[in-house]
């Protein structure tokens, strides 16, 4: 809201043009994904834990879509996480439609917010 007068005169309360995001849904490479079919996903998957963050990147003109996860236990090799991973990439895809990137957290390391989750990092440049 701006209480600016108008170019044309006008004097009166205004609503600005509106930034950021007015729902969750991201379009990745064309698809609609919302952040809870991704934790619908994961809520069943063995392993995971109901802790994740959604991170959109864009290189060249692509967006990529990596999905954080932590591990319900710390895993002992990087076999286990590669399988564990592939696990989840796999089920992704197959339930969504989406190729992303997973990448295996230990327990505790996605981070917490009081009050709502935040579940998506938009790291995309801004359009001006």
């Amino acid at each position: 809201m701006t209480t600016e007068p108008c170019a044309c005169g006008r004097t009166h309360l205004r609503i600005r043009r509106i930034t950021g995001r007015n729902d969750d849904m991201l379009i990745i490479r064309g698809v609609n994904v919302y952040p809870s079919q991704i934790e619908a996903v994961l809520v069943g998957m063995p392993g995971i834990a109901p802790h994740y963050q959604l991170v959109v990147t864009r290189e060249d003109s692509h967006d990529h879509l990596t999905v954080e996860v932590e591990s319900l236990t710390v895993l002992g090799t990087l076999e286990a996480i590669r399988e564990l991973a592939a696990a989840v990439r796999h089920q992704i895809k197959s339930m969504i439609g989406i190729t992303t990137i997973v990448a295996i957290k230990p327990p505790g390391d996605v981070p917490r917010s009081q009050g709502k989750a935040v579940r998506v990092r938009d790291l995309r440049p801004k359009l001006t």
